[in-house]
């Protein structure tokens, strides 16, 4: 068995991740459920360890088996890239590879919000995309910078532990940073992007302290930055960013992405009724009133301000799946098992 023949299978059937664990065949996931691949014999503790050295290079092996944990990304010919994790578990070798697609879709083709274009237009600010992993905070960014990438005379410099999608030449100068390979470290990363002359900003993920105050200082310079984070809403996200730094920086911090933060998208991919997945954002926008909840350490009120002001391009996560459930693209109870508030998304179906 090849790396190779699961890639084409993963490609086929439209997979997001591929699963190489000892003890089980290969596993796909396939619309965020998984699918062990009956026809494929159970992994052996040689068999997964011939597989994932298959596929790495001799300076990833010394890094695998010095850290137990690798992160890089693979191409399969012209079809698809993917992102890699291979690691150590109960003693063994086991490897998740997440699919990349090589095209990039656009804003209307994943169907997200028709604000996310206007992102797309701005000059300097903070944007944030928030979610679980494996529920398209990637794929959204792709597709906002890459509106910039194909409208825009930038130069767009990205920072990725690894690599995901590789960005087709438009008006734009794209850098894609990947770390290790061309670079030493986040900080260091960070630390040199604005000697770089860029326009636009792409941290893959703030991890910590250093990389969430690099990202707010970026934006303050006049940059346009994008960043991910795993949280499950945006008043989440305000909170998590803050609860980051210690009790005597806070208030400066609060000042800070107040006066820099342009909107937070939150958002879950939601199994639809026709099968495969539709995605559900909660749009949270920087206006005044957020701006003053921030500063002054009320974010309490930043879900009321949501729900509130749908004029200014606000979207709760509620009204978002409650919009996919009138049009016909998930169910109510489906919804209902996603939904934060499920008791305002009932009220949203009920009176429309």
């Amino acid at each position: 068995m090849k790396i190779e023949e699961l890639m084409e299978i993963a490609c086929q059937k439209n997979a997001s991740d591929i699963h190489l664990t000892v003890g089980l065949p290969p596993v796909l996931r396939i619309d965020g459920e998984l699918h062990p691949l009956p026809d494929f014999p159970v992994f052996t503790e040689t068999g997964v360890k011939e597989m994932i050295f298959s596929f790495l290079t001799e300076e990833q092996k010394e890094l695998f088996l010095a850290n137990k944990e690798i992160d890089f990304s693979l191409a399969y010919s012209e079809k698809a890239r993917f992102r890699v994790n291979t690691y150590v578990q109960k003693g063994t070798f086991a490897s998740s590879l997440r699919l990349i697609p090589m095209v990039i879709k656009s804003i209307d083709e994943l169907g997200l919000p028709s604000i996310c274009h206007k992102f797309a237009q701005l000059k300097q600010g903070f944007i944030i995309v928030t979610g679980p992993t494996g529920h398209g905070k990637s794929t959204t960014l792709a597709a906002i910078i890459n509106e910039i990438n194909q409208t825009r005379k930038c130069h767009i410099v990205t920072i990725e532990d690894p690599v995901e999608f590789i960005f087709p030449q438009g008006k734009s100068i794209v850098s894609q940073r990947e770390l290790h390979q061309d670079t030493h470290s986040w900080e260091i990363a960070l630390r040199s992007v604005l000697r770089e002359d860029p326009d636009v900003v792409f941290i893959g993920e703030m991890r910590d302290l250093e990389t969430i105050t690099a990202a707010l200082t970026v934006a303050e310079t006049g940059h346009l930055v994008f960043a991910t984070l795993h949280t499950n809403s945006a008043a989440l996200t305000i909170d998590r960013i803050i609860d980051v730094f210690p009790e005597d920086s806070k208030l400066q911090v609060r000042l800070q992405l107040s006066g820099v933060l342009e909107a937070v998208l939150s958002q879950r991919l939601i199994p639809s009724l026709k099968g495969g997945r539709v995605a559900a954002a909660e749009i949270m926008i920087g206006t005044s009133a957020v701006r003053t909840s921030i500063r002054e350490g009320k974010t309490h009120m930043i879900d009321n301000i949501i729900q509130t002001s749908a004029s200014m391009g606000m979207i709760s996560f509620e009204s978002a799946l409650g919009k996919l459930v009138n049009e016909g693209k998930i169910s109510l109870e489906v919804a209902q098992s996603y939904a934060l508030r499920p008791e305002e998304l009932y009220r949203l179906v009920k009176t429309k």
